[in-house]
């Protein structure tokens, strides 16, 4: 199957986690700047965007606010390798935010990330669901000009999820950011072509979840590395790049 590359992009702990209370310390400071530094790289080498679950861009974006969906009226569910988009000019929209919402969780403001760093603001939204949303979701983003589309009936299908925006659009590559869930599914999936980790000297407490959660097991190639220290650096941060040894995209 045809699909996009896909780089999962991630700043981790020296234990391999991704997620938790470190990520606040002022040790992970540097290794943080250096993240979205590389986001904006993968902007500028022709990325469509970024790929992060409902949990991750609730915490960065969205902040937990949720639609009234009592004010809406059900719109009938179009099912099968259809978007429904809500930008004029697929060739002027190149770069997206894609949200793997399976149950219509995200309520957004606006069709766009309002975001001050370039890495982010200005993508345009399309949020991934399955069949088990709520149809009165569907009539919010209507509203909201939010483009969507279906990838399965109760678990995103991430191949045909992929598929479906190759499909549609014409990036070749997108930057998955996490959440440890979403990374698993993908790398289940056979859909992680390549790892980009920027490794922050610290460690993580023992609620922080690791870089892929219940993930098989694959052979990723060593590519590059090399440490990076930022005038907020208290030491080295390391930068590491794997690509997977059989990549098939």
């Amino acid at each position: 199957m045809y699909r996009p590359y896909i780089v999962c992009h991630m700043v981790t702990s020296i234990d391999g986690k991704v997620t938790g209370e470190f990520l606040s310390r002022p040790e992970c400071e540097a290794a943080t700047e250096i993240y979205y530094e590389m986001n904006r790289e993968y902007k500028a080498q022709g990325s469509g965007g970024f790929i992060c679950g409902r949990v991750t861009m609730e915490g960065s974006f969205t902040g937990g606010w949720y639609p009234d969906l009592s004010e809406y009226k059900p719109v009938e569910k179009c099912l099968g390798h259809y978007m429904n988009c809500w930008f004029d000019d697929v060739a002027d929209a190149n770069y997206f935010a894609i949200a793997f919402d399976p149950k219509g969780r995200l309520g957004w403001k606006s069709n766009i990330i309002e975001d001050s760093d370039p890495g982010y603001g200005g993508a345009m939204i399309i949020e991934v669901l399955t069949e088990q949303v709520d149809p009165r979701y569907l009539a919010y983003l209507e509203e909201k000009e939010i483009s969507y589309f279906f990838a399965g009936e109760t678990e995103i299908d991430v191949p045909l999820a992929l598929k479906i925006l190759r499909d549609h659009l014409s990036p070749e590559f997108y930057v998955l950011e996490g959440g440890s869930i979403i990374n698993g599914h993908f790398l289940r999936a056979d859909c992680v072509d390549e790892i980009s980790l920027v490794q922050a000297p610290v460690t993580a407490d023992k609620d922080s979840k690791s870089l892929f959660m219940d993930g098989d097991v694959f052979d990723f190639a060593f590519s590059t590395s090399y440490c990076k220290c930022t005038h907020k650096c208290s030491g080295f941060d390391l930068i590491w790049n794997y690509r997977i040894c059989s990549a098939t995209f």
